[in-house]
């Protein structure tokens, strides 16, 4: 299947199409309300050109073999500095943590394989660059593809209302 799609890294000017995805996305889950889309993808727009610019977060656009002025999905990851932390009981953490985002496919795309295309780059990337750790907040539509490749539930908690 990996024949059919091409995989490219984003660049700045590609935030439109990745903020169009982010906001998509959350629309798909029920969370962004119809007179709150168009702000939210601008104001997505915006912060994901000055983070793809200034190397915050790296960001990967599928698009069909045949047609790569076609983008069909993406998915980045945005990159955090954290405090170093104990890893393992003989390392310690450098503190470079990535954060899955945007995970996306157009409806007429799906089931294709583009979505599992993207996460196995960017868990190859995160391995190359040698990053902490890896970590996504998954919707229920997306949960069984992540296990499949390797995510576990943790045991991070969130302070109510957030």
């Amino acid at each position: 299947m990996s024949d059919l799609f091409r995989i490219r890294l984003a660049r700045p000017a590609d935030a439109e199409t990745i903020a169009w995805h982010r906001a998509r996305m959350f629309q798909d889950m029920g969370e962004v309300p119809p007179k709150l889309f168009e702000t939210f993808r601008a104001k997505s727009r915006d912060r994901l050109h000055d983070a793809l610019a200034h190397g915050e977060y790296v960001g990967w656009l599928a698009s069909p073999e045949n047609d790569s002025n076609t983008i069909v999905g993406g998915a980045g990851v945005h990159l955090h500095r954290t405090l170093p932390h104990p890893l393992s009981r003989s390392g310690l953490a450098e503190g470079r943590l990535g954060v899955i985002g945007n995970v996306f496919t157009e409806p007429e795309w799906r089931r294709r394989g583009v979505a599992e295309m993207l996460l196995r780059r960017i868990i190859e990337w995160a391995r190359a660059e040698r990053l902490d750790r890896l970590v996504l907040h998954a919707s229920e539509e997306g949960r069984a593809l992540y296990e499949r490749l390797g995510f576990v539930t943790s045991n991070e908690m969130r302070l109510a209302g957030d």
